[in-house]
């Protein structure tokens, strides 16, 4: 449920005062960047998962497209606090989004800001609580040479809806999307991970993936914790023969993927070390372990 309070250029504002007129570039033309946040309880009071590099990325996804953000990444930050704080809420998802407004005509019509929060995030599908069943998509992650898959830009995410669509349609939980030379980029709307051989692999951003501030996370961690971690190109049956293979996104955190085109990953359920990955980004998050403060920026 969307939280009543929403800030827009630059003050805070009713939810039904948080309006768009319909000649807006932005809903023509998908031209826009937007991110997800996660703010958790904690001991010192709620906070928000890093924060500042979710915003600083925000500014990056604008950049790659030659625009500048409308307000600083500082002021965006306040703004995100303020609306947790203004909804009197510990727990939520937090969507800041830049989009183009109206004008005479693209080149001259002001670029708008947005911050929403809500109790649940933006998932296509139910909760995978004993693992996903993914399939290979039969759509092509976008090229760099037409669309720039490091931008976290609204308009690309076509391809992502598309690609789910089909997933869902056919039976399955999550997409996974190759990109035009067969390497696997990413889910939908996650970074994947594959574990072999004892070594956690990624799909590298050259390939297509978003940098994911999950997926930096998760590298981190699993380093920490004595896990070699490896950015290789990794292909459909590289999954297929992973011993496990796992999602991670703000919105969904660690899913497991338990199976990829009806072949069983591993054992076909949960892995341990999934878990124990799950498990350490949740008390980060939270703060249980104490571990990376830096990571978890208050809300007062």
């Amino acid at each position: 449920m969307t939280a009543k309070i929403i800030w827009m250029d630059g003050e805070l504002v009713d939810r039904d005062a948080a309006t768009v007129h319909v000649t807006s570039y932005g809903l023509h033309y998908g031209i826009g960047f937007f991110e997800g946040l996660r703010c958790h309880p904690t001991p010192e009071g709620p906070a928000v998962f890093r924060l500042t590099d979710h915003l600083v990325r925000l500014r990056r996804s604008a950049a790659v497209y030659g625009i500048p953000l409308p307000y600083p990444v500082e002021e965006m930050a306040r703004a995100c606090r303020a609306v947790v704080s203004a909804n009197g809420l510990t727990e939520c998802y937090l969507r800041p989004i830049v989009f183009l407004g109206d004008g005479p005509d693209p080149l001259s019509a002001p670029y708008r800001a947005a911050i929403v929060a809500s109790e649940d995030g933006p998932l296509i599908g139910p909760p995978k609580t004993d693992g996903a069943r993914a399939m290979i998509s039969g759509l092509r992650r976008m090229s760099a040479d037409s669309i720039p898959p490091a931008a976290k830009a609204t308009g690309q995410y076509l391809n992502s809806f598309l690609a789910q669509s089909e997933a869902l349609r056919a039976g399955y939980d999550e997409a996974i999307l190759l990109n035009a030379a067969g390497f696997v980029t990413d889910g939908w709307a996650h970074n994947l991970f594959a574990l072999a051989g004892g070594e956690l692999r990624t799909p590298p951003v050259s390939a297509g993936a978003l940098p994911g501030i999950t997926r930096d996370s998760v590298m981190t961690l699993a380093r920490e914790d004595g896990l070699p971690v490896s950015e290789r190109d990794l292909v459909r049956t590289d999954l297929y023969l992973a011993d496990e293979c796992f999602l991670t996104g703000t919105a969904a955190g660690v899913v497991p993927v338990v199976s990829v085109d009806g072949r069983p990953v591993g054992a076909g359920t949960p892995g341990p070390v999934t878990a124990r990955l799950a498990a350490a980004l949740a008390d980060v998050a939270s703060g249980t372990s104490g571990a990376h403060p830096e990571w978890r920026e208050t809300v007062s």
